[in-house]
């Protein structure tokens, strides 16, 4: 393996006359992942499949196509078939290239096949580092992904210097080489840029760095291109707009930039189920949960093949019906995840256990399920991504845990809770109603709460409550309301026993409260306090850093200071 540029070292791709050239592969990666786009998943691979041991390009876009299947599975069998595809992939990348000590410069053609090996490569490396995350759950593993990670990081660097200082490479396959290096150095700036300064500082001691307009910018063109990877810049830009912007931030995502971004794809892919999920997570966001839950909807009848898009569509479905208070359909939307996905087992018997918790008591549960049982089951289904439990898994978790007593205490709003999580309060803002009917739910919440009898958990669902409600009276313009029911939380801080995150995240929806008010001084003391309690809590200092980053433009907390 060489890097762009490297001295004395150049890679030549030799291609003998019964093999495509390179714009014959491309042409044909081009019309397979048009197929694909266009849902006929199996036609796509059918396509690609005969010359994935020749060509680098078939090789790869076959391996990314069964990889986005395994992570939308989450089976173990899928994730190891497509590491070894990937592997393979790699192996043809190697295969088609020959190390050449020479001194005499380099050629036109010769560099441009050079250099689409490299980035071929480089696109293994990482995605071979996704699945390995993924898949294993050990230390060992987790040092091998992360050196494959920065091997592809150093390649697409350097790869990205040389073509910006030899502009008289361009030629008809130049787009697709150019889409690859702004996908991977995009991806990689983008990424980067939103880690904790903490944790950059120590990446950039090893050689990374991350510019997030930079990374933006150089998706944004790979995505409106017509190259090999628009899909790919695409879709990362999406999940950032839509789903980093909006959990992380402060609930309001990137709609705009989103529908731009998705305009000629739903022109081009009207039935598309990837581009019919995301315009139903935009309508989502707006507030818009009719036409939300009909694009989710599409999304489901557009394909039968692949039924791992249908689970998206699923998850997206559940919180529909939940703002809209539905309790008994988004069930049945967690249900269905419950049975047919493996991607957070923990999380879904959870939400299915919340949602009939806040059924009446003499009402039937559908199936016979009792919320009870459901809720001892939780911990069972722990599971490790990357070595780590996901946050909102933990969380369920943790909230499961009184369920174990014989005589267990009924969690106040449990569904409620965890839309907060998801920054769900920031949906039902856009629709009075939907806020009015969630803030009458916490008052007869409240009034249940009042009329039992104490217990050791009082002081904490007494502060969800509070909190919760705080969310709705902000959302009603009720300001000074809001402010009092997020102070008495946090001055319920040395009372709470178990829902420690309470506090710092009732501190920091107080100070996004006061920086709406301009009251920016009194919001910045409220941030060092909260910088002081999150550590252990669900909400990490990132996603503080990310909420002011998005409310005021600053580029940290620290430069906010």
């Amino acid at each position: 393996k060489s890097y762009a540029g490297q001295k004395n070292s150049i890679i030549y791709l030799h291609i003998s006359s019964s093999q495509m050239t390179l714009k014959e592969c491309l042409d044909e990666c081009m019309e397979a992942l048009d197929l694909f786009l266009n849902n006929r998943f199996n036609e796509s691979l059918e396509r690609l499949q005969p010359r994935v041991n020749e060509s680098m390009y078939h090789a790869l876009i076959y391996a990314t196509v069964l990889e986005m299947q395994a992570m939308m599975t989450f089976q173990h069998d899928d994730i190891s078939n497509a590491g070894n595809t990937m592997k393979n992939a790699q192996e043809v990348c190697q295969r088609s290239a020959l190390l050449v000590k020479a001194d005499c410069g380099l050629f036109p053609m010769e560099t441009s096949l050079q250099l689409h090996a490299e980035v071929c490569y480089a696109e293994c490396q990482l995605q071979r580092a996704a699945l390995t995350f993924l898949q294993d759950e050990n230390m060992v593993s987790f040092i091998k992904g992360g050196i494959k990670v920065r091997n592809s990081y150093l390649i697409y660097k350097d790869l990205h210097s040389f073509i910006k200082s030899h502009n008289c490479l361009k030629g008809p396959s130049h787009i697709h080489l150019e889409g690859g290096i702004s996908f991977g150095v995009g991806a990689f700036n983008l990424t980067l840029s939103l880690f904790p300064p903490r944790i950059l500082r120590v990446l950039e001691f090893a050689g990374f760095s991350g510019d997030k307009e930079y990374g933006l910018s150089l998706l944004s063109d790979g995505a409106n291109g017509t190259n090999l990877r628009s899909m790919l810049c695409a879709l990362l830009l999406l999940c950032y707009y839509t789903f980093l912007t909006f959990i992380l931030g402060t609930g309001e995502g990137e709609i705009a930039e989103a529908e731009q971004l998705l305009k000629p794809f739903r022109l081009r892919y009207p039935r598309g189920a990837i581009f019919l999920f995301f315009a139903g997570r935009t309508e989502e966001i707006k507030g818009n949960i009719e036409e939300a839950v009909t694009l989710f909807e599409d999304g489901c009848k557009a394909q039968q093949a692949w039924k791992q898009f249908h689970h998206m569509c699923y998850w997206e479905l559940m919180w529909c019906f939940t703002y809209k208070q539905a309790w008994r359909m988004a069930y049945f939307y967690a249900d269905l995840l419950s049975q047919e996905s493996r991607w957070s087992k923990a999380m879904y018997v959870y939400m299915k256990a919340a949602y009939l918790s806040m059924l009446p008591k003499d009402e039937a549960r559908p199936f016979g399920e009792d919320e009870v049982q459901l809720f001892r089951q939780v911990p069972t289904f722990k599971q490790k991504i990357a070595g780590k439990s996901p946050p909102t898994e933990k969380f369920a978790i943790r909230k499961a845990r009184r369920y174990k007593a014989p005589s267990p205490v009924k969690l106040p709003v449990p569904v409620l809770e965890m839309m907060y999580m998801w920054n769900g309060f920031n949906v039902i803002r856009k629709r009075p109603e939907l806020t009015e009917g969630i803030m009458q739910t916490l008052l007869e919440a409240e009034r249940s709460f009042l009329e039992s009898p104490g217990n050791e958990y009082s002081v904490d669902d007494c502060c969800v409550i509070q909190l919760l409600k705080g969310l709705c009276l902000k959302n009603q313009g009720l300001l000074q309301a809001a402010e009092e029911c997020f102070n008495k939380v946090c001055s319920s801080e040395k009372k709470i026993k178990f829902d420690h995150y309470l506090v710092p995240n009732s501190l920091v929806e107080l100070s996004l409260l006061y920086i709406d008010q301009g009251r920016r001084e009194e919001a910045v003391k409220l941030l060092r306090k909260a910088n002081h309690q999150i550590k252990g809590h669900l909400k990490s200092m990132a996603e503080i850093m990310t909420k002011v980053y998005l409310k005021t433009g600053c580029k940290s907390i620290f430069s906010f200071w």
